[in-house]
C-alpha cells in the first residue's frame, strides 16, 4: 500500500478540491499520512493568487522532495496552471496536474507510475466543462464547504485567477443537492456555498439552489461565500430573508471605497451601488454580519482617494474587514501601472483601516451581549486554564461556553451571551 502526504494552499475552493482528491485516493487503496512523515507520494495543491503564494507553493514542493528524494512529488492546481513552464523546469516536481484535471488525479498518477504520460494540464481558457468532484466528508467535522462554481470572467486588473481558473463554469443543481444530502446523512449541519465567483451562478439560479437546500431535512445552517454587490437586489434579499436556515452573514467584496480606484481595478460596481446593497441587507435582516476585503496602496491611490475609502468604511461599519496591502502580481495589468505606492505608505494605510476594523468589530460583538443566541459548537479548547467548547453564532461570531462532561461537538445550543471572554470571543 503506497502512502500519500498532502498539503493544501489557498482558498476554500482549493480546500474542497483537496478533500475530494484525498477521498478518491483513499477509495483506491492509498494510505494517507501526515505531511511530516516520509511518504511515497506528495500532493501539493498550489495557489497563485499572489507572488507570495507562488513562492509558498515552490517552498512546499521543495520541502516534499527533500523529505523523500525518491518520492513522487505532484504539483497540482493554480500555480501549475498559471506558470506551467516554471513548474516543469523545477527539479523538485515529478508530475504536474492543472485545474480541471484534479478529478483525474488517481488515473494520471497511476499511469505515471506505469511509465505512461498523459495530458495533465489543459488550455483552461477554452473549456466549458465544470469539473465534477464530490465529497462525503471534510477535514472539518461540523461545517462543509460545497463548491458550486468555478472560473471568473471579471478580469480585475490586479488578479491572476481568471488566467488560472478559466471562464465561468457552474455545477448542476442536482449534483449540489445530492452531495449535501449525503453530508447531512454523515452528520454535517452547516454548509457554505463556495466558488471562485459564485455570483456568476446567476441571481435566480443561485436563489433557487439556496431555497432547495433550505428545504433539505437536517440542514441547520447555510452560508454564502463572497458575493458581488450587484447581486444584492431588493427581490433577491427579500427572498433570502424568508429562508429558515440561511445565516445572516454576508461577505460583500469591496476592495476600495473610492470610485476612481474601483475603475482602475476594473471592478464592476460603484460605491453607491455597494452602499445600496448594505442598506438592503440591513433592511431585511436583523443586525446581519457584513464582512469585506479591502486593498490599500493600489497603483495611483492618492491620499485623497485613500481618505475617501477610510470615510466609506467608517460609514458602513463592517463586522470584519480583511485588509491587504497591494502586491504586484506579475502578468496582471496593475503590475504595469504607473505611480506604484511605496511599502511605507501601504503599511500606514493598512494600520489606519485595521484600527477602524477592530473598533467596529468589537462594537458588533458587543451588540450581542445580553441576547439569546444559537451556537454551533465545533471544538474543545483550554483557555485560561479551563476547558471550553468553542463555536459560532449564525452571524459567525465566536462564542465560548464552559465544557461539560458530555460530548458537545457538532451540537446546537442556545443561551444568553454574558460578555467578552477574550477580544474576539464572547462567553455564553
Amino acid at each position: 500500500m503506497k502512502t500519500v502526504a498532502y498539503h493544501n494552499l489557498g482558498c476554500k475552493v482549493n480546500a474542497y478540491e483537496m478533500d475530494a482528491m484525498i477521498e478518491s485516493l483513499r477509495q483506491h487503496g492509498y494510505q494517507i499520512v501526515p505531511f511530516e512523515e516520509k511518504a511515497d507520494i506528495y500532493i501539493i495543491n498550489t495557489c497563485t493568487v499572489t507572488n507570495i503564494a507562488d513562492r509558498k507553493s515552490r517552498q512546499m514542493l521543495h520541502r516534499a522532495k527533500k523529505a523523500n528524494p525518491k518520492g513522487i512529488v505532484v504539483a497540482v492546481g493554480c500555480y501549475v496552471q498559471a506558470d506551467t513552464q516554471a513548474v516543469e523546469a523545477d527539479n523538485a516536481v515529478d508530475l504536474l496536474i492543472g485545474n480541471n484535471r484534479k478529478k483525474d488525479l488517481v488515473e494520471i498518477l497511476e499511469n505515471y507510475m506505469d511509465g505512461v504520460m498523459q495530458e495533465s494540464v489543459i488550455d483552461i481558457h477554452h473549456t466549458s466543462e465544470y469539473e465534477q468532484m464530490q465529497i462525503t466528508s471534510t477535514a472539518e467535522h461540523t461545517r462543509a464547504y460545497i463548491k458550486i462554481q468555478d472560473g471568473c470572467n471579471q478580469f480585475c486588473t490586479y488578479c491572476m485567477i481568471p488566467y488560472a481558473r478559466g471562464r465561468v463554469r457552474c455545477r448542476e443543481k442536482k449534483s449540489v443537492l445530492e452531495e449535501i444530502k449525503g453530508l447531512v446523512a454523515a452528520g454535517y449541519k452547516e454548509f457554505v456555498l463556495t466558488g471562485i465567483h459564485i455570483s456568476s451562478y446567476g441571481m435566480e439560479e443561485l436563489l433557487f439552489l439556496i431555497q432547495e437546500i433550505d428545504m433539505i431535512e437536517g440542514v441547520e445552517r447555510i452560508r454564502l461565500g463572497s458575493l458581488e454587490p450587484r447581486i444584492i437586489t431588493e427581490d433577491f434579499t427579500k427572498e433570502l430573508s424568508a429562508l429558515t436556515h440561511l445565516c445572516p452573514h454576508f461577505h460583500l467584496s469591496l476592495q476600495s471605497g473610492c470610485d476612481s480606484v474601483l475603475k482602475r481595478m476594473n471592478r464592476h460596481y460603484t460605491t453607491e451601488e455597494y452602499l445600496k446593497g448594505v442598506w438592503l441587507l440591513r433592511k431585511y435582516f436583523d443586525n446581519p454580519a457584513i464582512t469585506t476585503d479591502v486593498i490599500v496602496g493600489f497603483p495611483g491611490e492618492t491620499e485623497l482617494e485613500f481618505d475617501i475609502t477610510r470615510k466609506f468604511v467608517e460609514v458602513v461599519e463592517f463586522y470584519e474587514m480583511h485588509i491587504f496591502k497591494y502586491s504586484k502580481r506579475r502578468g496582471t495589468k496593475a503590475a504595469m501601472m504607473p505611480e506604484q505606492v511605496s511599502e511605507e505608505i501601504k503599511i500606514h494605510r493598512s494600520n489606519v483601516l485595521q484600527a477602524i476594523e477592530q473598533q467596529h468589530s468589537k462594537a458588533f460583538r458587543a451588540s450581542y451581549i445580553g441576547k439569546n443566541k444559537q451556537v454551533l459548537l465545533e471544538e474543545k479548547r483550554v483557555l485560561a486554564g479551563k476547558e471550553y467548547w468553542i463555536g459560532h453564532t449564525k452571524e459567525y461570531v465566536k462564542v465560548a461556553c464552559e465544557a461539560q462532561d458530555k460530548m458537545l461537538e457538532n451540537q446546537l445550543i442556545t443561551g444568553k451571551i454574558k460578555g467578552f471572554f477574550q477580544d474576539d470571543i464572547l462567553l455564553m
